[in-house]
Formats: structure tokens, sequence, C-alpha cells
């Protein structure tokens, strides 16, 4: 368990180090994100190889602990080589994609989730006694395969409908391959589980709206509405709101939720800047509907 406790945080952290400070440039890397995802499948395989080796005793408990652990190591070093996202992406009415840009850190836990099956079952692993012996070659895997790998999620998830995680997982992975109705679906499955949750609140106004040409009235507002409830101060919530009413041309709703979320964001920030740019857009375009 304390392996896979290292690794969901080193995750976190490669979100924070890689993915938060271009959230508002555009997508150059979305070709760089599949094959990293299809590494992190390769790496799977690569450790379903080597637990059937030691079912079978082809290998001894002395060997497969550091093997495994070489695996892991190489599989975070994959992802921590990926280069980050460059340049800008205008921020007015497109909100909604600029969070789609974090999706590929969740969909490479998803990768190890679908290794694992239950993270609890890393507590049972045996402690490291031996040298690790020479590393697997990778393999590259194509877009189709790494789609199938995400259905088997789906179809795994059918067995434990109740697993909040792998709903998560499924829909953000869903985000990631452009299949935005089917991450709505599952984003809402999640929040029937874990209703109290203003983040998955927010994702799934996200995906709602992404499966509908961007568009965040209806049921998107609805969901953006019970994020707040949730939690008032959320920042994903509070600039999705103020999209939503920049849409329906409430200017003055838009600057109110934006300003917000202006008072959280660090000073001199992208963000900051970016959000400041929506407030003056929306400043010129309430005076000049006042004005006519």
């Amino acid at each position: 368990m304390l392996t896979f406790g290292i690794i969901a945080a080193l995750f976190v952290l490669l979100i924070f180090w890689f993915v938060l400070p271009p959230l508002l440039q555009k997508s150059e890397a979305k070709k760089t994100d599949a094959n990293a995802s299809a590494n992190v499948i390769i790496y799977q395989d690569q450790l379903k190889e080597l637990e059937a080796d030691l079912k079978t005793g082809l290998i001894g408990e002395d060997q497969y602990q550091p093997e495994k652990e070489s695996i892991e190591r190489r599989l975070l070093e994959d992802v921590k080589s990926k280069a980050p996202l460059t340049g800008r992406v205008p921020s007015t009415r497109t909100s909604v994609i600029v969070y789609a840009l974090s999706v590929f850190i969740p969909v490479a836990a998803v990768a190890f989730y679908l290794l694992v099956g239950n993270p609890k079952a890393l507590s049972s692993a045996p402690a490291p006694t031996g040298p690790p012996s020479a590393a697997q070659p990778e393999r590259q895997m194509s877009p189709q395969q790494i789609a199938a790998n995400v259905d088997k999620l789906a179809e795994r998830l059918k067995q434990n409908p109740n697993d909040a995680q792998g709903w998560l997982m499924l829909a953000r992975s869903y985000i990631m391959l452009e299949r935005y109705a089917e991450a709505a679906k599952a984003y809402e499955r999640a929040t029937a589980l874990n209703a109290n949750d203003a983040d998955l609140w927010a994702d799934y106004a996200e995906a709602l709206a992404l499966s509908n040409g961007q568009n965040l009235a209806g049921k998107p507002t609805e969901a953006i509405n019970r994020a707040l409830q949730v939690d008032p101060s959320n920042q994903k919530a509070l600039d999705l709101a103020g999209s939503a009413a920049f849409q329906s041309g409430n200017y003055q709703k838009a600057i109110s939720y934006w300003q917000q979320l202006l008072k959280q964001l660090p000073a001199g920030s992208e963000e900051l800047r970016t959000i400041s740019a929506q407030i003056a857009k929306a400043k010129e375009l309430a005076g000049g509907k006042g004005s006519r």
C-alpha cells in the first residue's frame, strides 16, 4: 500500500508541476499525451507478466518485488519526461476547454488503476530481498489500443458500479479521448456516488458542455449550481458560472462570478491576468448593452 501511496502522491505532484502552469496555454501536445498514455499501459502489461511469472514459479518473491519497483520507477520517469504544453489559449468562452487540458495525469492513473484493479491489493506485495532483473523492452500502442484499455475499465465498472474513484478515472479518460457524451455519463454516476464533491459537479458540468458544443445552458448550469452549493468558493465552478452567464448575455452576473474567483488567484499569475481580461470584456459588453 505504501508503494501505491507514493506513486499516487507523485502523480499529484506531476499535476501541479506540469499541468497547472500551462492550463491557460494552447495544446500542442495531444499526440504526446496519447503516446505517454500508451507507454503507461505498456508498463501495465509488463507488471501483469511479472505477476504471472511469480504465480507460475518462474521467479521467486526475492525477484518479484525489485522487478516490480523497477517497472514502477520507469513508469514515473516516463510520465515526468513528457514536455509541458506551450502557447496561450484565448480564455473568453473557452474555460471549458482550458480545464480539459488537465486530464493527462489522471489518465496515467487510470492505467495504473487497471493494473491493480483494487489499490488495496498492493498492501500484500512482498518486501524486496534481491536485485532487480533486466527490464523488459517497451512496446508502442495505438490510439485504438489505448481506447480499448479505457473500455476495459468501463467493463470492470459494470461489475463494480459503486466504485466512485473508478467512475472518476473513466470520465477523465473519456475527456482525453474526446468521448464527451460518455464522459458526462461517467461523471453523472460519480456525482450520484459522491454528491458532496464540488469538483465532481464542476467536472460534470464541463463534460456536459463539451458534449453539447461548449454550451453551458441547461444541465451544465444546473451542475455548476450544485458545485457552488457544495463549495461557493470552488474556482472551477466560479469560472464556469461566469462563462455560463457570459454566454447568456448576463454580463453583470458573469463579472460577479469572475470577481469572486479573482480574489482567490495569486498576484501576478497568468490565471489572474486571464480572468481580469474576461472581466474587462464583460464590462465592455455590459456598457455597450446598457447604452443601446
